[in-house]
């Protein structure tokens, strides 16, 4: 299944630089995060309040996922958009984290351009396990369908909110964003991961809520068996989105990693 990020974006305090806006904090090593579809920078929340305080600059990037050319929407371009972006910060050997669809760009990000990337953080990540969109297409004008789904992403139901289930119904009932969301939806089984992962040495952290409905249990256990140089951590009583549902558990975990692990 190939799920929607429920999520609504974090508009406040964004950066505008040329042709990018992004949210900043913090100095030091970065750590640049990739959201996922509908622009949710807020689900990140935990992650850019905890990590400009441990010695790390945040910066989350809006990604161009419904203002790209239907041509260019897709993994591919969304990855190469990162590393422009990157270049334009002037920012050299980042870690990267993604969630969902974000994890699937990191991971292809990563695969183009392994020397601009130190470390790779994935979290209910796309990149080997998608379909159709199946039963899990929004449907137009059907709220109360895009609430269930809201509230199927996570584990508590009640961190599906009326933002969020606002954000997406509004979405689903915009054309142009329905296509292109078919698109992306396209691109991911286009640009499967599995035969490039075991080809990737980039020191990866994968984190992964015990409960995801969206990206099982099972798929964490195949990126950590073909990735070479992986750890895979569990949080439990958590769906799709780890870094919203269980944020002090998240950094935590996080954190452990990027101490016992020698980025360069």
């Amino acid at each position: 299944m190939y799920a929607l990020d429920f999520s609504y974006p974090m508009n406040n305090n964004l950066k505008k630089k040329g042709r990018y806006s992004y949210f900043e904090a913090g100095e030091g090593k970065p750590i640049v995060i990739l959201h996922g579809l509908m622009g949710g920078l807020s689900n990140f929340d935990g992650v850019a309040n905890y990590f400009p305080t441990k010695g790390y600059r945040v910066i989350i990037p809006e990604l161009p996922i419904y203002t790209m050319s239907l041509l260019k929407t897709n993994v591919k371009s969304f990855a190469k958009y990162v590393k422009d972006f990157i270049d334009y910060m002037d920012l050299d050997r980042v870690i990267l984290l993604g969630n969902s669809l974000g994890g699937h760009i990191a991971l292809y990000h990563t695969k183009m351009y392994p020397t601009k990337v130190a470390g790779l953080v994935i979290t209910g990540s796309s990149g080997l396990y998608e379909s159709a969109m199946g039963d899990s297409y929004p449907r137009r004008g059907d709220r109360d369908y895009i609430q269930k789904k809201a509230e199927d992403v996570f584990y508590d139901p009640k961190i599906a909110t009326k933002e969020i289930v606002d954000e997406v119904y509004a979405t689903a009932n915009d054309r142009i964003k329905l296509v292109k969301t078919l698109a992306i939806a396209k691109s991911a089984i286009r640009h499967n991961m599995a035969k490039d992962l075991p080809k990737m040495d980039t020191p990866t952290c994968i984190i992964w809520g015990k409960n995801d409905g969206v990206t099982p249990p099972h798929v964490a256990e195949e990126f950590n068996k073909l990735l070479p140089n992986s750890k895979l951590y569990w949080i439990d009583k958590c769906g799709h989105a780890p870094m919203m549902e269980h944020p002090d558990e998240f950094n935590t975990l996080l954190q452990e990693w990027l101490d016992t692990t020698k980025l360069v």
